[in-house]
């Protein structure tokens, strides 16, 4: 923890006056009792002129904070008693199983899953892979779009003590091989619609991957195993072995982190939990509630906070198989869902359907997620009759969370202003915005940022606590990265968020930029390395670099990818197929610059903080410039940046 600030003059000059009252009081000097009462007085009079301003404030975010502790120890307060009980979520959700068996967890379509339902398939699940031999350690990559299979062969996976990688089932070729490594997975369980993709990778694996398909036929002779029939001929009841317990590992979630291909970051069971109770506990939630959840169930936000709350909860959650804009919120209605999940791009999505008598026929009473844009949030809210929206801040790997509760416009979070920051252990560090670098000083310490001073945002991570603790990436030096030594005392570790935060004088935190190499577009982040692997991959041994850049009116940073190309020889409409082949859509670059060389550094890496700063301005940049189209790219002329600034072009 950090060492305790000396004591200002004035707060020394309070303390002394009070002493000298207390002291004559008794003693039983009653004449002089009433001359320092007066000095006292006369001080807290001088105290308080001079923090005027700050008084003022603890007084405005003094309910605000008091609100936030006591929600922040109830979720302590539950989660140490996961952790004496050493309950993990399998043993969690069979509880509730045994007290509720006919309460409906998880809506799907027309379809409804119970308690009893879910806990059999996924029994099923355990025990079939138990008579294949997987034990305690194992990991298997799960590889599925949404559907409630897809949350019962985790559960049950999870019963025998196998750890499951949640791999994007956008992923193909290379970035899928590597994502399935990185987590040395011995198997993999994927869907009839995936099997393709999966079969064209299973001979980059140096070790065998045993691969399981779950539904539809399996290609006659092929090596892939249908799991319908083991399931079919395993117990529904649970499985004869020890579950695993509250510090033990349960997934495996991507991050593309701030460099490179995907990392998987390690979630244990206590950490799943917490994710859990901080929902439940920060917004209020009760049984009764019904969340919309259409995220992606490989992600965090919709696979730990969405699914969570059905599991060690009991609330009810409905589950897309994707994410539509025209049907949210006829969804909610149809469903009678009181709370929905989002990522900001969702927002604007929804936002740009034609209005229609039914946008507020829906019995919503919150939102939460994160990335909602300032600039559309009052109108969402108004349009779509939400009460309330919840901004929640956390990395899936990291420790550092805060939670915007009161629908501050804009904010991510915040800091308590009237109570010692030791409350909630994280900070925001003076950083050069430029480089990314953590600024020390003179003894070799950080500095907290003032109001209104961007930096780096920072949890401290303390092995005594499990709710602070940092598991980092299954590649330990990728965790070493993200780590940081000697912050406020020597000794003490935060962990590195890598994106660089404000805060305003009420303690208010807002969202500025990420540091790095990693943008974030349609709610992805999106790491340049894996673009630039791909682009690579297409156009041979040419040197190539991808970067972010802001377009107009959308949230995040589009791809802009810049090669090498001297004489003049790549195929545009090439190179548009074969990025199409490598990437989701998502990461595919919208805009490319084609140059005579890239500018290399001392050590043989490509500088690109000017090509990012210069983008696609046609006023400096000369360089043939291309913009996606549909299915390929087409020339960027002063037309085509003309209709992009007036939202012709949508992105």
């Amino acid at each position: 923890m950090e060492a305790l600030a000396p004591l200002a003059v004035e707060h020394r000059l309070v303390l002394l006056a009070v002493a000298v009252v207390a002291v004559n009081y008794l003693l039983g000097w009653t004449a002089t009792v009433a001359a320092s009462t007066q000095i006292v007085l006369a001080v807290l009079a001088v105290v308080a002129t001079r923090y005027r301003r700050r008084l003022l404030i603890v007084c405005r975010t003094l309910p605000r904070d008091l609100t936030f502790v006591h929600r922040y120890l109830c979720i302590k307060w539950a989660a140490s008693r996961y952790r004496r009980n050493n309950d993990s979520v399998p043993v969690i959700f069979g509880k509730g199983a045994r007290r509720h068996p006919d309460r409906v967890l998880l809506r799907f379509n027309d379809e409804q899953w119970t308690y009893k339902d879910i806990d059999e398939l996924s029994n099923r699940v355990a025990n079939a892979f138990l008579a294949q031999g997987f034990k305690k350690g194992d990991t298997v990559a799960l590889f599925m779009g949404n559907c409630p299979q897809y949350v019962c062969v985790w559960l049950g996976l999870s019963k025998i003590g196998v750890v499951i990688a949640f791999v994007n089932h956008n992923l193909r070729s290379m970035p899928l091989v590597h994502s399935v490594k990185v987590a040395d997975c011995c198997a993999a369980v994927f869907s009839p619609e995936l099997a393709d993709a999966m079969l064209e990778v299973r001979g980059d694996f140096e070790t065998p991957l045993r691969l399981f398909q779950l539904g539809g036929e399996g290609p006659k002779g092929g090596p892939v195993e249908l799991l319908q029939p083991l399931l079919d001929g395993a117990a529904a009841s649970a499985p004869d072995c020890t579950p695993p317990g509250y510090r033990d590992k349960l997934l495996y979630i991507y991050t593309s982190g701030t460099t490179g291909l995907p990392k998987a970051a390690i979630l244990p069971h206590s950490r799943y939990l917490f994710a859990t109770l901080a929902a439940v506990h920060s917004l209020q939630l009760k049984e009764s509630d019904v969340i919309y959840n259409p995220l992606p169930l490989y992600h965090t936000t919709g696979g730990n906070v969405g699914i969570g709350c059905a599991l060690v909860a009991g609330l009810t959650v409905v589950i897309r198989a994707k994410f539509s804009a025209s049907a949210y919120f006829p969804d909610c209605a149809k469903y009678k869902c009181t709370v929905a999940q989002y990522i900001g791009e969702m927002c604007r999505y929804v936002l740009a359907v034609p209005p229609r008598p039914s946008d507020r026929e829906h019995g919503v009473r919150l939102m939460l997620g994160n990335g909602m844009r300032p600039t559309i949030w009052r109108t969402f809210m108004e349009r779509f009759n939400i009460p309330n929206v919840v901004e929640l801040y956390g990395a899936t790997e990291g420790n550092a969370n805060i939670v915007n509760l009161d629908n501050t416009v804009g904010a991510v979070g915040f800091l308590p202003q009237s109570l010692p920051q030791s409350i909630y252990p994280v900070a925001i560090i003076k950083t050069n915005l430029e480089t990314g670098e953590i600024i020390r000083n003179e003894r070799g310490l950080c500095d907290r940022c003032g109001v209104d001073e961007p930096g780096m945002f920072i949890g401290l991570i303390s092995n005594r606590d499990p709710t602070r603790e940092f598991h980092g990436y299954v590649d330990k030096e990728a965790s070493k990265k993200k780590v940081i030594e000697d912050v406020f005392v020597k000794g003490d570790k935060y962990f590195l968020t890598g994106d660089i935060l404000v805060m305003d004088e009420l303690g208010y935190m807002y969202f500025k930029d990420r540091t790095g190499e990693t943008y974030r577009w349609k709610g992805e982040n999106i790491a340049t390395a894996e673009v630039e692997a791909a682009v690579g991959a297409v156009l041979g041994l040419r040197d190539v670099t991808v970067y972010g850049v802001e377009v107009p009116n959308a949230e995040g940073r589009v791809g802009m990818a810049a090669f090498a190309d001297p004489d003049d020889t790549v195929s545009i409409e090439g190179l548009a197929q074969g990025v199409d082949k490598m990437l989701p859509s998502y990461a595919r670059p919208v805009f490319l610059r084609k140059v005579a060389a890239l500018e290399m550094t001392g050590t043989y890496k490509i500088k690109k903080y000017v090509l990012q700063k210069e983008a696609y301005d046609l006023n400096v940049v000369k360089d043939p410039l291309y913009i996606r189209s549909g299915k390929t790219y087409i020339p960027f002329t002063a037309q085509e940046f003309q209709s992009l600034q007036t939202g012709q072009i949508r992105l």
